[in-house]
């Protein structure tokens, strides 16, 4: 890919959320990430966008808003949120790359990002996108996995891994995933246009013996009072984030929605198969309801 278009993972073709999510043993892990989307999220909002939907797993949770537009690489996880969720006004699929989000500034009014970050191999720049998108004093949860987690600083200190989690460079420890350090994240946010607000540390519990011994309920009980300390201390493996998007940013023009990707222009022209753009002269395809702006048809 060129400079300005870093690597992408694509889960097309994956089983992610039936092996990891429903028979991998992650009960725990969402039920404590939904307590912390209920902490951070706003009761209710118009325009919220979902980067990295996949399958829709936490679409569910974003009761109060009207509209969610669901954005992921991979078709084959949106068509599985289409399966979830239904087809209709209230959800918009689209297939795109992060690094190029196919919207006109200043649209949304929330943005989430869970469990998405990690596979970004320039994270400033997909923060920078997102920011883009979002009007003045939209809210925006990331979550990201930290570097400085409690397991990666004992193996550090006993000697069995090589690379320091209190330095503030990411780390690959598997192609395309990568863990942050919570310094980078907040100063990626700031220097993005955000204004961090609060923090979540979650997953206190995520060893397998715990969840082997003690009820699900107990531990994410115990958890959320954890996730309460975020803002003085971060050694979970996830912590949440939630931000607040400073300076002006331009009002979104009445009907204007998509742009094109590759020259920037808005509006694009919409027909039963495609988006074209009247600039450049490339399409993007409709299929089966999904919006696909990964490459032009």
């Amino acid at each position: 890919m060129s400079a300005d278009r870093p690597p992408v993972i694509d889960y097309e073709g994956s089983d992610y959320q039936e092996a990891f999510w429903e028979h991998g043993d992650r009960a725990y892990e969402d039920r404590v990430e939904q307590i912390a989307l209920q902490r951070l999220l706003p009761k209710k909002g118009n325009l919220l966008l979902e980067l990295g939907a996949g399958a829709g797993r936490n679409t569910p949770r974003y009761q109060g808003f009207e509209r969610i537009v669901l954005l992921d690489y991979s078709l084959t996880q949106l068509r599985q949120a289409q399966q979830r969720l239904g087809i209709g006004e209230r959800y918009t699929y689209v297939a795109a790359d992060a690094y190029r989000l196919p919207f006109v500034a200043g649209l949304f009014d929330a943005a989430t990002m869970i469990r998405t970050l990690h596979h970004m191999a320039d994270a400033p720049l997909v923060l920078r996108q997102v920011r883009q998108v979002l009007r003045s004093q939209a809210i925006f949860v990331l979550e990201y996995a930290n570097k400085q987690n409690l397991k990666a600083i004992l193996r550090y200190l006993l000697r069995r891994q090589d690379w320091n989690p209190f330095t503030t460079e990411p780390v690959e420890f598997v192609k395309l995933n990568f863990d942050f350090h919570p310094a980078a994240v907040r100063r990626w946010l700031q220097e993005s246009g955000f204004r961090l607000e609060r923090q979540l540390t979650v997953s206190h519990f995520r060893l397998s013996v715990l969840k082997k011994l003690f009820p699900l309920e107990l531990l994410a009980r115990l958890d959320a009072l954890a996730q309460l300390t975020g803002n003085w201390w971060q050694v979970t493996p996830s912590v949440f984030t939630l931000s607040t998007a400073t300076g002006d940013s331009p009002l979104a023009a009445p009907g204007a929605f998509f742009r094109c990707p590759e020259c920037g222009h808005s509006p694009l022209d919409e027909t039963a198969a495609a988006y074209i753009c009247p600039a450049c002269s490339r399409y993007w395809a409709i299929q089966d309801g999904i919006c696909d702006f990964r490459q032009p048809a």
